[in-house]
């Protein structure tokens, strides 16, 4: 069986993974409030158990980097349990984790989100470790909500109507239920949507609202929610939770495989 774990390697089992092209997939979230129903790990637990399972489905064309658990969500804190990393320290961070990866030889990085203020910075992380490298890796970002299977499933699963799938709602509950069931506390679920105007509303699988501009504007969590939830967690069930697994695991395979499959252009510098 083909090792896939990178902290399980030896390190010349690295280096040969890295001679393979195989694809290092880096998971990244945070741990901060989901509601009167969740534990404050949704994202990490999420994000790793989507990576782990897709790469252990793929291992000689990738392999899982240890996760990056801790993320940006400074909004949130005024809810128990929320911890959270400087913006530039989180940047430089996940930076540094995939220059590292650079350094020994891999020429494709994804790094796979499961927090939504994760995004911006994660984008810059990307980007910079692109230019550090000057064109010679292609290092690519995706939040798992955003896998083009996880959203086909969702326009035809989901029960909720728009707003519905945002923060610890119809998504993120049942993919829970689907995996730690024990730990979720159904009876409190509820349904709480954003107060802002269209323009400034957003579902994670329906993207921005059909009546708005495509506009952002996060402030503070505690002034949109009282519960924590901006969404619908009661329409969460184990067996949507359990489709919209195997829709990101497969969604993620094949975002793997096409990343392996781009080549990495020449640059063209015109002075």
């Amino acid at each position: 069986m083909e090792k896939y774990r990178f902290a399980e390697m030896i390190w010349y089992e690295i280096r040969d993974a890295a001679g393979q092209d195989r694809v290092a997939v880096l998971p990244v979230a945070t741990y901060e409030d989901h509601g009167p129903h969740l534990p404050v790990d949704v994202d990490v637990r999420l994000c790793t158990e989507i990576c782990e399972r897709a790469v252990a489905r793929i291992p000689t064309e990738s392999l899982l980097v240890p996760a990056v658990a801790h993320g940006y969500s400074p909004h949130h804190m005024d809810f128990h349990g929320t911890l959270t990393i400087g913006w530039d320290t989180f940047i430089r961070y996940v930076k540094d984790v995939c220059c590292s990866l650079a350094h020994h030889g891999f020429k494709r990085i994804l790094v796979v989100n499961g927090h939504g203020s994760n995004t911006s910075p994660l984008d810059l992380s990307a980007r910079l470790s692109n230019l550090e490298y000057e064109g010679k890796i292609l290092c690519a970002t995706v939040n798992h909500w955003g896998l083009r299977k996880v959203k086909d499933l969702g326009a035809r699963l989901r029960e909720s109507d728009f707003g519905g799938i945002s923060h610890a709602g119809e998504y993120e509950t049942s993919l829970y239920l689907a995996l730690k069931p024990e730990l979720v506390e159904m009876d409190k679920a509820v349904d709480e949507r954003s107060p802002l105007p269209p323009s400034f509303q957003y579902d994670l699988l329906a993207g921005s609202h059909p009546q708005g501009s495509v506009a952002q504007l996060v402030p503070y969590w505690s002034s949109q929610t009282a519960s924590g939830v901006k969404g619908d967690a009661t329409r969460a069930t184990v067996e949507k939770g359990q489709q919209f697994l195997e829709a990101a695991i497969e969604g993620l395979i094949e975002l793997i495989r096409e990343l392996k499959a781009t080549p990495i252009p020449p640059r063209r510098d015109q002075h």
